[in-house]
């Protein structure tokens, strides 16, 4: 491998992708670095692209677009893909890329216990992890937990409606902010000797859902009480407010999953890879609330979209 790798990311234009290359850019050359994206046009991949790094297209749903993007690349990030049940094909699709490609390391953004997480969302991220298994290409998983944002975009319907439903009970969410798993995967994506391992990324400290209300209502001034239903009554009342009917599936089926602990984990693997305690879930409360709820700012799609 060159002294200074090809390091390639998916998805650089979502919100987990551009955060890696931020990280990144901190320490490696522009020049080392590859963005993939669907579209090059796109206002993100050219601001990307103004910052040095090369742009590549590279849609997981066009193979024919894969092979050239990998060319060249020592290390590659596999962002998960967003469109439920069709990531296990499109995952593959990249892998078998990377592998043609002769690409020296794979690091994945699976689901936090992937192997025995009870989480409709873990089927596909297991799916993955067999087809990185079976392609002989060195990997490595980065089983990200919640980023505390999958819940920020709840905060401002429970306030307009006067509470915060779910269905999690006592369970406890071990979540840290997106850019604290960014920043992981840019520390592994960057080197060392980081094949065959599989790490349990979560936040430092764990809350129920009830203490993340707590905080909201601290934040925004304004009461807001936690509301816990069964997951079945808290999925009619999703469709009762107009959420899309798999949306408010996975919504619940997580809710339940976090009652059982689906989303607790207490390893720090996370703070040790980023060198750092991770962002506490109260400051990325008062943040949301002051910067974006308080100030009136409209709520990008990404924010408001479906939970990893």
């Amino acid at each position: 491998m060159p002294a200074t790798p090809t390091l390639f990311i998916t998805a650089a234009t979502g919100q987990l992708g551009s955060l890696v290359i931020d990280a990144l850019l901190e320490t490696a050359p522009a020049s080392a670095i590859v963005a993939g994206v669907r579209d090059p046009a796109k206002e993100a991949a050219v601001a990307i692209r103004d910052r040095g790094v090369e742009v590549r297209v590279a849609d997981y749903s066009r193979p024919e677009t894969l092979a050239s993007a990998l060319a060249g690349v020592d290390r590659l990030l596999l962002v998960s893909g967003s469109e439920l049940g069709q990531r296990t094909a499109q995952h593959r699709n990249v892998i078998a890329a990377a592998k043609d490609a002769g690409v020296g390391l794979i690091a994945y953004t699976s689901i936090l216990h992937a192997d025995t997480s009870p989480l409709f969302l873990a089927g596909e991220h297991r799916e993955t992890e067999a087809a990185l298994a079976e392609s002989g290409v060195p990997f490595v998983l980065l089983r990200n937990g919640w980023y505390t944002e999958v819940y920020t975009w709840r905060i401002a319907p429970a306030l307009q409606h006067g509470a915060f439903l779910g269905a999690s009970g006592e369970g406890r969410i071990s979540s840290a902010a997106r850019a604290d798993y960014a920043r992981a995967a840019a520390v592994v994506l960057a080197g060392g000797d980081h094949a065959g391992r599989t790490y349990e990324l979560a936040g430092d400290a764990s809350y129920t859902l009830a203490d993340f209300v707590a905080a909201v209502a601290e934040s925004s001034g304004k009461p807001l009480p936690y509301r816990n239903m069964n997951a079945e009554d808290y999925r009619t009342a999703l469709l009762s407010a107009g959420v899309p009917e798999k949306f408010a599936m996975i919504l619940s089926d997580t809710d339940a999953g976090v009652a059982k602990g689906a989303l607790f984990e207490g390893g720090g693997d996370l703070a040790r890879l980023i060198g750092r305690p991770t962002t506490p879930f109260r400051a990325t409360v008062a943040e949301f609330v002051q910067n974006k709820l308080l100030a009136g700012r409209p709520l990008s799609h990404a924010e408001i979209g479906p939970p990893r």
